[in-house]
Formats: C-alpha cells, structure tokens, sequence
C-alpha cells in the first residue's frame, strides 16, 4: 500500500507524513525520495516546515541544516543527526519503511 503518491511530492516542498505513529518528513529530489525524522535534533521544531535545497533541509526555527540522505547535521546550532528511513518507489507508489 502506498504512503504517498509520487506525483503528489513536488519537489523542494517538503511535506509531513505520520506513519506508524511517527511524524516524519518526505522531500523529494529529482527522481528520488526520502524520509526523515520530521523534528530538529536541536530543539523541538517540524522540519517538513523548513527550506529544502536539494540534498538540504533547513530547519526554521533555528537554521540547522540536514542532509535528507544521510540526516546528518551540517551545520550549527544542531550536531546530532535524525533518523532516516528507507523509501521505494515502485510507479507512482512511495513507500517509508517504518518498523
């Protein structure tokens, strides 16, 4: 079953999705799709609310940037990463893996 369409992802526009009781943050780059945790690892704040920038996402309350395929934090006030989540595609179906 399908988390979210792919055409409904546009890029550069990240949106929020809540699957298996976690809030997690899907944005995709070009032909490709990943998920996040969908919260700052520097204070309580929606990344899926942030800029994204191509591999980027900003947070917006503080401008921590983190990369959606790796969740590691590039730059201050965050240094831990979040946690990322595998994605497929298969057609127009997107789906998170959330154990």
């Amino acid at each position: 079953m399908s988390d979210l369409l792919f055409d409904s992802i546009v890029e550069g526009k990240p949106v929020k999705l809540t699957k298996n009781g976690k809030e997690l943050c899907v944005a995709r780059v070009g032909n490709e799709v990943f998920a996040i945790e969908d919260n700052c690892s520097h204070q309580d704040a929606a990344l899926s609310e942030g800029e994204q920038n191509g591999y980027k996402i900003e947070c917006w309350l503080h401008a921590a940037e983190f990369d959606l395929r790796t969740g590691a934090a590039l730059c201050p006030p965050a240094t831990q990463a979040v946690k990322t989540y595998p994605v497929s595609i298969d057609g127009n179906n997107v789906i998170v893996e959330v154990l």
